[in-house]
């Protein structure tokens, strides 16, 4: 064990330390602990990235006011027309029924 670092027990689901030990096994990670080590740095950035978030919110709505519902549906519909489709290498995917688009059955 290196020198800062803590032991630690744990209990995980069987999927998970099969995929940490496939990783392992395809020279992806070092080590087991490096997986889980990796696993909780990369929660505890995206924690601190919520945090920032939040804050950011309540920063615009103390000087703007309250987000209305208009006008996180108007965002919403502004990020969908801006938004890029990005698929895999896996061929194509079948898009999602939408509702507007339904086929009618003759």
């Amino acid at each position: 064990m290196r020198a800062g670092k803590e032991r630690l027990t744990v209990t995980v689901d069987p999927h998970l330390v099969q995929a940490a030990q496939n990783a392992v096994a395809e020279g992806q990670i070092e080590s087991l602990s490096a997986w889980v080590n990796l696993a909780l740095t990369e929660r505890a950035e995206k924690e601190r990235r919520l945090r920032a978030l939040g804050d950011a919110i309540a920063a615009y709505e103390g000087e703007f006011g309250a987000l209305t519902p208009e006008e996180l549906a108007a965002q919403a519909r502004a990020d969908r027309a801006g938004a890029r489709i990005v698929r895999g290498r896996g061929g194509p995917h079948p898009r999602p029924s939408s509702p507007r688009r339904r086929r009618r059955v003759r």
